[in-house]
């Protein structure tokens, strides 16, 4: 729990990057592929992933580049402290859904509670009072579409990673096999321009490759110990942290509403893990 918690808190961190650091997409990049290189060097030192994990594994980074694209979307057409909360609390669902189907990981009755307790306090933040800016419609649409993303890539690697033989191993390929090639993808499609758009978003590509490859590494090693719909779940109290944030940094409203959302998706948190 405490370093799923952990993983929730970095991963709100690099998301309010991608969606304050400038260009998205140049961030976004820099923080998928910047982690291949090192991690290009230590391959050599741990096992390579089993037979049985390669299916999971490309499927996962397939899915992962959809993400992306889905994500950056959203952040174009609504807020952070919107989109964030309906993709984050969406997809426990869907995972607890999925691992049901796939892993024969049912959920008991207080734990099913919890979570649709947690993901009702995390959805309800993204609700406002209002006119509704134009494009909202489109940002939601996505939003939407960028949790189904979140749960098929987190149901491949919570499968895969059991097959791999080898957590580490595991971890190394997803970052490698997703990262890269996006970066390469990105570079070339700014190569005209690299340097007004990529330059300067170097330092918050930095913060963000290392809080989202720790977050993930983390995630995917605790799937790997216990099941797939806590794991998420717990992760996804991220959401909390980046409305503060939102508010915080990025001029975005907050009030006792949200520390209401806060406190119900804490009481789902405490009953999942209480199942």
């Amino acid at each position: 729990m405490a370093a799923v918690l952990a993983a929730a808190a970095l991963h709100a961190t690099w998301n309010a990057l991608v969606k304050a650091g400038g260009d998205g997409f140049a961030v976004l990049a820099l923080a998928i592929g910047l982690p291949a290189l090192p991690i290009l060097a230590l391959l050599p030192f741990v096992p390579l992933p089993a037979a049985a994990s390669w299916p999971y594994l490309v499927a996962s980074t397939l899915v992962h580049w959809v993400y992306f694209g889905c994500l950056l979307g959203a952040y174009r057409h609504g807020d952070l402290s919107q989109v964030y909360p309906i993709a984050r609390g969406t997809a426990p669902l869907l995972v607890a859904l999925g691992a049901w189907a796939l892993a024969g990981e049912a959920l008991g009755r207080l734990e099913a509670i919890g979570l649709v307790v947690l993901s009702a306090g995390i959805l309800s933040l993204a609700w406002r009072r209002g006119p509704r800016p134009a494009g909202e419609a489109r940002g939601m649409l996505l939003a939407l579409a960028t949790a189904a993303t979140i749960a098929a890539y987190s149901l491949f690697d919570g499968l895969g990673v059991r097959r791999a033989g080898t957590v580490p191993g595991y971890i190394l390929w997803v970052f490698l096999m997703t990262g890269g090639p996006f970066l390469g993808f990105a570079l070339w499609r700014r190569r005209h321009d690299w340097r007004v758009s990529v330059a300067p978003s170097l330092k918050a590509g930095l913060g963000g490759a290392a809080t989202s490859t720790l977050a993930y590494g983390i995630v995917i090693w605790a799937m790997s110990q216990g099941p797939m719909a806590h794991v998420i779940a717990l992760r996804e109290t991220s959401v909390v942290i980046a409305a503060g944030i939102g508010a915080w940094l990025l001029g975005e409203p907050f009030g006792r509403r949200r520390l209401l959302a806060a406190a119900v998706a804490a009481a789902g948190a405490a009953l999942l893990q209480l199942g």
